[in-house]
């Protein structure tokens, strides 16, 4: 049993004539009566009875009628759910990310693309860069939220989606906080409060690049995963932090946070998106479209960024000594 067979059988049920139902459906009448004789043969049961006035359907052909146009609706929504799957309305799409991206920016393109594309169902799934890394590149997740600077990118496709740089988070009552911004070289000898390496890079390789090119010397005297969880030891007492400059709008006022008015400017760290280079699929292609959308039409800022590019602290408790 063929749906075009369907199709036919239920033309001239409505029509109640095969003269009409081939013409319906642009094709001569013996043709359409052999393929309704073929059907009932197939069937075992007589669908029509046929009359000098017209046909009309036996009581099993009535029954069937019912079924062969729920076959034919459920055909259709099969071919519309495949086109909109190949055209990237509709799907999964999985998506690692670190924490520090929950403040603003993941929930911003989250919510784009849900309006853009509700009938895509989202998978996320956090955890650190190497992790996130390896998990696209074997095929666990389609693209990954990281932080930069990354090391390893084989076989993948980078795309900077949100540049920074790194500020200073100081303890409550700590002197350097009586400066609105502070020097690298001010820095020199205090306790600080580093990141746990990673063979991906990340903050981890963004500081050491970052003391490398400064000469800079600072006590490690705790290393944490997290942007929140370096806060705060910061905010224990335990020392001072580099942080992304982004963070500082989500993070908390016990602390003080001050701009590097003097970083060398081939130290940067931000925000990328990760794929494999290979991976053409609608859905991951709808998602990055939107993401280029968004920053073209400028719904990407830097938070916490001044025009020129530098970290803008001159709102409300980021300016704060305590």
């Amino acid at each position: 049993m063929e749906l075009r067979q369907l199709r036919q059988f239920v033309a001239v049920a409505e029509e109640q004539s095969f003269r009409r139902a081939a013409e319906r459906l642009f094709m001569a009448q013996p043709p359409l009566s052999v393929a309704i004789r073929k059907l009932e043969e197939e069937i075992g049961v007589a669908l029509f009875e046929r009359g000098p006035r017209g046909v009309v359907a036996t009581p099993a052909g009535a029954a069937a009628l019912v079924a062969a146009r729920r076959c034919i609706e459920m055909a259709e929504d099969i071919r519309i759910s495949a086109l909109s799957a190949a055209d990237g309305e509709t799907g999964r799409l999985r998506i690692g990310f670190i924490g520090s991206v929950t403040f603003g920016l993941l929930p911003r393109l989250i919510q784009a693309f849900r309006q853009r594309h509700g009938q895509v169902i989202l998978d996320l799934r956090e955890s650190a860069n190497f992790e996130l890394l390896t998990m696209v590149e074997n095929h666990e997740i389609d693209l990954a939220f990281v932080r930069l600077p990354v090391i390893r990118t084989t076989g993948l496709t980078m795309r900077t989606i949100e540049q920074d740089v790194f500020c200073v988070a100081l303890p409550p009552g700590h002197p350097l906080a009586a400066f609105t911004a502070l020097s690298v070289r001010q820095l020199e000898g205090e306790a600080c409060i580093g990141y746990a390496p990673s063979r991906a890079g990340g903050l981890h390789a963004g500081m050491a690049h970052l003391l490398d090119e400064c000469g800079l010397a600072l006590r490690i005297t705790q290393e944490a995963v997290q942007v929140q969880t370096v806060v705060g030891l910061v905010g224990s007492g335990l020392g001072i932090a580099l942080i992304p400059s982004a963070n500082v709008p989500y993070l908390t006022s016990s602390v003080a946070y001050r701009p590097l008015h003097d970083l060398p400017a081939n130290v940067r760290i931000g925000i990328a998106l990760i794929h494999r280079s290979q991976d053409s699929s609608p859905v991951l292609m709808r998602f990055m479209a939107m993401v280029g959308h968004e920053k073209a039409g400028h719904g990407l800022p830097d938070p916490g960024r001044a025009e020129n590019g530098s970290p803008d602290f001159t709102h409300g408790r980021l300016n704060d000594s305590t």
